[in-house]
């Protein structure tokens, strides 16, 4: 353990270079906000064009199972093995208690906990509300017709279906707009750790190729985060606040990790700074996993009834779900 470290520290030194790495960083904000804004702006702008028209329902229902995809690999190719990575690193793993526990694994299982717990307060709320919802909507809206006992049956049961339906949509689009919220606060988690910890290297040669490698992953983390915000209806001001919320995370947390470096002088090495990471990055993939699986693949694959009335719409989507795994998970190559 100590021979691996000695050897990781004579590597990173070869390429220590602070003058060099804040150059690289600071082209790197500019890029990757430019590029976050790519990435999260095509599937809204996507679904704004296809609105109105037939195959609307469709076509989100299919950059959705493109999102799932990405947010999946994000979460399990992306997220988790970095934090694994961080807390087995040799700076921390060879003290306790890190080295005698997976608290990787743990905290992730809490994060996943977590966003189930949120799930089910946020859904037992809104089913209560919805149930008092709508007493009194309906009328004027029905065409007499038959004798005054029939008239009153037929009113009382149209309004029962009715209010009944509407607030099964209801519950929808708030669940909808709950997971489009959870996905967001989980990806922002991602996307600060990456940010401070490029902030706070001096190596050179890992900032370099991960310029470009960070602005692609930032342009299809943001297509899942865009798909899933885009089937949300939330309205614009809200849509343009989450697109500039993401677009700015990752350059905000490298401005961040600069300054706690010029600060503290630690490093993206100093054993702090990885448990850190480890830490917030297995409650980050723990959330994503849970929001992939239960609330984006589950949901649309088994409970869609769009899906199951159209058997090609569900090979599409799988397809669609596949790529996007698999665009995600060919970056972790280089990011």
């Amino acid at each position: 353990m100590a021979a691996a470290c000695l050897i990781d520290a004579t590597r990173s030194a070869a390429c220590r270079d602070t003058q060099a790495a804040t150059h690289l960083k600071l082209i790197s904000i500019l890029i990757i906000f430019f590029t976050s804004i790519i990435g999260i702006s095509f599937p809204v702008l996507l679904a704004r064009y296809f609105r109105g028209k037939p195959v609307y329902d469709k076509a989100t229902l299919i950059i959705k199972c493109f999102a799932a995809g990405v947010i999946l690999s994000t979460s399990l190719v992306h997220v988790l093995p970095d934090a694994f990575g961080a807390l087995s690193d040799c700076h921390v793993a060879s003290k306790h208690p890190w080295k005698d526990f997976p608290f990787a694994g743990l905290v992730t299982l809490i994060g996943v906990l977590l966003a189930l717990l949120v799930d089910l307060t946020a859904s037992a709320h809104v089913e209560q509300h919805g149930h008092g919802h709508g007493d009194g909507d309906g009328d004027g809206e029905y065409t007499v017709v038959g004798t005054q006992e029939e008239m009153v049956g037929k009113k009382v049961s149209d309004m029962s279906v009715k209010v009944e339906i509407m607030g099964e949509v209801d519950l929808v689009k708030v669940k909808q707009r709950l997971v489009s919220q959870v996905l967001e606060i989980g990806i922002i988690f991602h996307s600060v750790i990456i940010g401070v910890t490029m902030g706070m290297s001096q190596n050179k040669c890992t900032i370099r190729p991960l310029v470009a490698a960070l602005a692609f992953h930032q342009i299809f983390e943001g297509m899942g985060l865009g798909g899933c915000i885009a089937q949300a209806g939330f309205t614009f001001g809200t849509v343009a606040y989450m697109c500039f919320m993401f677009a700015v995370t990752t350059p905000m947390g490298i401005v961040l990790g600069m300054i706690i470096f010029s600060i503290t002088g630690y490093d993206d090495s100093n054993p702090n700074a990885l448990i850190m990471e480890g830490l917030l990055g297995s409650l980050s993939s723990g959330v994503l996993v849970y929001m992939g699986l239960v609330d984006l693949i589950a949901v649309d694959f088994f409970h869609n009834k769009l899906m199951s009335s159209a058997p090609w719409l569900k090979k599409a989507s799988f397809l669609a779900l596949a790529l996007g795994s698999t665009s995600m998970s060919i970056l972790a190559l280089w990011a």
